[in-house]
């Protein structure tokens, strides 16, 4: 992932609650500042569990970040020196996120974003199955199921400890106390329609 390329590309980290998205995209940015990269990182206001002003990951790395409520104050945040934009929690953002991304690699500069390809429901999140498509590169992690043991590949919602309706609100912030990562046999979505 660090060799030299054409000017201005979009990576994806993707893959279900507690596969390691924030902590790959915290080390990726960090290998770019030893290479002395110029980076701005970004997370949603939303997202504040571990940290209000950094992309945090549920083992405690972090690595500074500006808040922010929509994906149009990026745009604040560079500059011509700007090299590289690292973006959490992607799917949080509109689907106006889709066009920037785009927009700023066409500009040259490395986009790299991390966040879940899939809600709870099992089903693509927000912006992220556009932005895998239009990704030059894409990781998709993967956990461990906290039933089996087996490749997670799934977030499950628990509310009281039981699996979450499908037709219970998408957006939840949250960690332990409200998900665990799943393997396709186990994860459950009550009422969800056959299609």
């Amino acid at each position: 992932m660090y060799q030299e390329l054409q000017k201005g590309w979009i990576e994806v980290i993707c893959g279900p609650m507690f596969a390691g998205k924030s902590e790959e995209l915290i080390r990726r940015v960090r290998t770019l500042s030893y290479a002395h990269q110029n980076i701005v990182a970004f997370k949603p206001s939303i997202d504040n569990r571990y940290d209000d002003s950094a992309i945090a990951s549920h083992d405690g790395e972090k690595y500074q970040a500006h808040a922010i409520k929509n994906c149009q104050e990026i745009l604040n945040f560079i500059d011509e020196k700007t090299q590289v934009i690292a973006i959490d929690e992607v799917q949080f953002f509109g689907l106006e996120v889709i066009s920037l991304c785009e927009n700023l690699a066409d500009r040259g500069i490395r986009v790299i974003v991390a966040g879940l390809d899939a809600d709870f429901r099992g089903e693509p999140f927000g912006p992220m199955p556009y932005l895998l498509a239009k990704a030059e590169f894409v990781t998709k992690l993967s956990a461990a199921c906290t039933i089996c043991g087996c490749a997670a590949t799934r977030t499950q919602r628990l509310v009281n400890g039981e699996p979450a309706r499908y037709d219970d609100p998408i957006i939840l912030v949250g960690a332990k106390e409200s998900y665990e990562a799943r393997c396709r046999k186990h994860h459950i979505v009550p009422n969800k329609p056959i299609k």
